[in-house]
């Protein structure tokens, strides 16, 4: 059976964690990564809603959006709401992972899909993630190896460019080597020189898994001295990052966009500000709390900013920088990742032979009640 470490190299290939904010928590919350996971289930909050849900559906692993653990703790008290959860999820032996901000900022992740929903074409990233460095992997590989090698180094995250997995570039040639006294050679014989057909692979790595990838390589190649080569790259992506700007197929009044961005995403009521005539054709959005990147908004040249929780002085400053806005609350801008979030999941324990169920609550609202 699967460890909780192969569902979450599983999510952070999707999200890596190298996206995270400075100031973000992502990343495991409790648990024991080496535990086997039969049963993972999918929440935007970790409340004791979803810890009684759990409980029922003997889940073994919590995979939320946002961190249980967000600010740092001085203690561990049953008498307090938050002590008591944490306290229960240890008792039932369930794990809690967060993919939050690397979740936002990644290319397939809640922004790009937000600006897809509201029909958004050529978005770009609004707030660019300060990115990862990564490395250029070069391994020899005997021909009739390389399917399996291949699988080892794009199963442990490496070969993603942008939004594309699995990139690699392979050409034949010929390899030459002669064991010595102790080896214990996959092909030819000590003293003997060998030549053999193998395959130049090269894939791109990022550094924070570097370790990994290095480390399933070597258990899936046949040989027993491994020829391969790192190099540094300043290879940069903006491709990630929060929030998306974007083009609207045609302009159209801002209270004819208010209709179709309720409609998108299926609320009956949004908070809203500015001119109702006004034409909109340029959209920005960020999903759950990103009022604060309204400049950025408008400095993209955004007619419209479409985001969760603006406070009351923030409202004032877009509608007196000419910026129109949308407040279509933060539940509602993130909980739209759950359902893709799933499909992808479950689609990559199929490809890498892992069986985990993945389940998505139904458990879970907007804490927002609108009157």
């Amino acid at each position: 059976m699967a460890t909780g470490r192969d569902v979450v190299a599983l999510i952070e290939e999707i999200a890596p964690r190298s996206l995270a904010e400075d100031w973000d928590n992502s990343g495991w919350q409790i648990g024991n990564p080496q535990e086997e996971v039969g049963r993972v289930l999918l929440a935007l909050d970790v409340d004791n809603i979803i810890l009684k849900e759990a409980q029922e559906k003997k889940i073994d692993l919590i995979i939320c959006h946002h961190p249980l653990l967000m600010k740092g703790i001085k203690n561990i008290r049953m008498d307090d709401p938050k002590g008591a959860l944490i306290t229960g999820l240890i008792k039932a032996n369930i794990g809690v992972y967060a993919a939050h901000t690397n979740l936002d900022s990644s290319a397939w992740g809640v922004n790009s899909l937000l600006a897809e929903r509201i029909g958004l074409s050529n978005s770009s990233v609004l707030y660019p993630a300060v990115g990862e460095s990564f490395s250029k992997l070069v391994v020899f590989i005997p021909s009739e190896q390389v399917e399996k090698v291949t699988q080892a180094i794009c199963g442990a995250g490496a070969g993603w460019i942008g939004n594309y997995s699995d990139c690699t570039f392979q050409v034949k040639g010929t390899g030459t080597f002669c064991p010595q006294e102790g080896t214990d050679p996959y092909l030819g014989e000590q003293g003997k020189l060998e030549k053999v057909e193998e395959i130049r692979l090269e894939t791109i790595i990022p550094t924070s898994l570097k370790k990994l990838v290095i480390k399933e390589m070597l258990e899936a190649h046949p040989y027993e001295e491994v020829a391969y080569d790192l190099y540094p790259l300043e290879n940069k992506t903006n491709q990630q990052g929060l929030g998306r700007v974007g083009e609207l197929k045609e302009a159209i009044s801002f209270a004819d966009f208010i209709l179709g961005c309720k409609a998108s995403l299926g609320l009956s009521t949004v908070r809203v500000g500015g001119n109702m005539w006004k034409n909109i054709c340029r959209v920005a959005v960020c999903g759950g709390s990103g009022a604060e990147m309204w400049q950025a908004a408008l400095a993209a040249g955004a007619d419209v900013y479409v985001t969760g929780d603006i406070k009351y002085h923030t409202a004032q400053d877009m509608l007196a920088a000419g910026l129109n806005f949308i407040d279509a609350g933060h539940f509602a801008t993130e909980h739209l990742i759950m359902t893709e979030l799933q499909t992808k999941l479950a689609e990559l324990c199929r490809a890498r032979s892992i069986n985990t169920e993945v389940i998505l609550t139904k458990r879970q609202s907007d804490p927002f009640m609108y009157l």
